[in-house]
């Protein structure tokens, strides 16, 4: 894939992201054939953005994420820095198609996981974080029918990135609990909609920020000091629509909440 090819693909994506609108596919002659071709697309579309990247998604590692964008492994995606919100934050979703929250476990890094050959431990990673944080994730896609234009699709299209919605860091000792056995649950307007735990995150979150770590040790450009990680939803994707107010309550680690509306 050449540089203009990854261009195309990346303009024509942001095109539908601005607008925001929806296509079927790219077009065969600037369309990834695998992650390095999808990565450098997904570059390319957030140096467009005129944004800076403050961090990444990972979309697809609970099961129930995998089904609802048609793959069968994560994928990893950047979070640009004006569409990551405060804690009540009121989400505008005229022009979103996939119309739901999810509940998540970020990490803030601080310190470097750069590109290199030998594999990140879990152990590397996690001396590596600094703070654990609740999150909620509203993702789109740009596809009209995201579940079946593949992996490598998705991965152009940042992984299914929208909204993220992020607290600040979780004071309590995080270090000492057991993360996957950690429960999570969602209500909407005040009814519960899901419950959920950690191990849904490709059965641990922190297994999850270790997989992102070495997706970007090989693909480029590697974990940053300072950027935050969300790792996947916790419960099954919650519908969500306009007049809408959601709340994630992760126990003893406190709750976050985020309304939706549509502009008038």
């Amino acid at each position: 894939m050449n540089p203009a090819e990854c261009n195309q693909a990346a303009a024509l994506l942001w095109r539908h992201f601005s607008a925001p609108s929806r296509f079927d596919d790219l077009p065969l002659s600037c369309r990834p054939v695998d992650r390095s071709q999808a990565y450098a697309v997904q570059a390319e579309w957030a140096r467009l953005s005129g944004e800076p990247v403050v961090g990444w998604k990972i979309a697809a590692t609970a099961k129930a994420g995998q089904q609802h964008i048609g793959v069968d492994g994560p994928l990893a995606g950047r979070l640009l820095r004006n569409r990551v919100l405060a804690p009540n934050a009121v989400i505008d979703l005229s022009g979103n198609a996939m119309r739901v929250a999810e509940v998540e476990f970020a990490f803030r890094m601080a310190r470097d996981l750069p590109m290199r050959d030998q594999p990140y431990s879990l152990d590397e990673v996690m001396a590596a974080v600094g703070s654990l944080h609740r999150s909620v994730e509203v993702p789109d896609s740009r596809f009209l029918d995201f579940a079946k234009v593949g992996a490598a699709q998705l991965i152009a299209d940042d992984a299914c990135a929208s909204w993220l919605v992020l607290d600040e860091a979780i004071t309590t000792d995080w270090r000492a609990l057991d993360l996957a056995a950690h429960a999570v649950s969602a209500s909407i307007n005040g009814l519960k909609v899901a419950d959920g735990s950690g191990a849904a995150v490709l059965g641990d979150p922190r297994t999850a920020l270790t997989w992102i770590a070495n997706e970007l040790r090989v693909h480029g450009p590697g974990l940053r000091t300072g950027d935050v990680v969300t790792t996947g939803t916790a419960i099954v994707p919650a519908p969500i629509a306009p007049g809408d107010h959601f709340e994630a309550d992760y126990g003893p680690l406190g709750r976050l909440s985020v309304s939706f509306a549509v502009a008038s």
